[in-house]
C-alpha cells in the first residue's frame, strides 16, 4: 500500500462587517465575497453585540466560535474579523 500523509494548512481569511445591534431578528447578509452586515439581538454594552457577532458568523460559516476574531472596530459598527480555518490536503 502506498504512503498517505495528510497535511492540514492554516487559513486565514478577513471580511468586513457592518454591525447592527440590538436588532429584533438575527441574520447575516452577505454583501459580495468579503462584506457582509451582520444583526443581532444584543446591545452595544461590554462586548455583548461583538460577542453575539462573533457566535452568529461561526454559525454561518459552520466554524468554532475560536476561530472567528474581531481584529478592528470593537467598539465601532464597521469592524474588521479574521476567520482561520484549517485545509485538509492528502500528500
Amino acid at each position: 500500500m502506498g504512503n498517505i500523509r495528510t497535511l492540514a494548512h492554516s487559513i486565514k481569511m478577513r471580511i468586513f462587517v457592518t454591525a447592527k445591534p440590538d436588532a429584533k431578528q438575527e441574520k447575516i447578509e452577505r454583501i459580495d465575497e468579503n462584506h457582509f452586515i451582520v444583526w443581532v439581538k444584543e446591545p452595544p454594552i461590554k462586548g455583548k453585540a461583538n460577542q453575539a457577532i462573533i457566535k452568529a458568523l461561526a454559525d454561518f460559516f459552520n466554524l468554532p466560535k475560536s476561530a472567528i476574531q474581531i481584529i478592528s472596530g470593537f467598539t465601532s459598527k464597521q469592524k474588521t474579523v479574521e476567520i482561520k480555518c484549517f485545509k485538509m490536503e492528502n500528500k
